[in-house]
């Protein structure tokens, strides 16, 4: 048998690519896949309550659209031009449409514009 404790010692001193390298040719050799099984816990199972929910997951992108732009136009205008790097035109269409201000951000980048907007006279919604 192999001595497990010089094992150890050799595959430590494996830089990453070494490392890749070594599970592919594992994987090959062995004919399996080094990605993590799913554990049987995770998995609901026909007939068992939850079998047909799925997990929930936490949402991490947003869109910041505005919903009313609120008596002052032109500061909610500035605002827009200030939250993102549109033209005046180009801010002014968005707010005349109460369109999309910002795709895909994150929670707190999202949080910080709506009250901004919010704060600029716009009512605003967080998709």
């Amino acid at each position: 048998m192999a001595d497990l404790e010089k094992l150890v010692e050799d595959l430590s001193g494996l830089t990453l690519l070494e490392a890749a390298d070594l599970t592919k040719m594992l994987e090959e050799k062995w004919g399996v896949s080094a990605a993590a099984p799913m554990a049987m816990g995770m998995m609901p199972m026909a007939g068992m309550p939850g079998a047909g929910e799925e997990a929930a997951e936490e949402q991490t992108e947003f869109d910041v659209a505005l919903k009313e732009i609120g008596p002052k136009k032109i500061n909610v205008i500035k605002e827009v031009r200030a939250l993102t790097s549109l033209g005046l035109k180009e801010a002014k269409e968005v707010v005349d449409n109460l369109g999309t201000v910002m795709e895909a951000v994150g929670k707190d980048a999202a949080e910080e514009a709506k009250e901004k907007l919010e704060a600029a006279g716009a009512i605003v919604e967080i998709k």
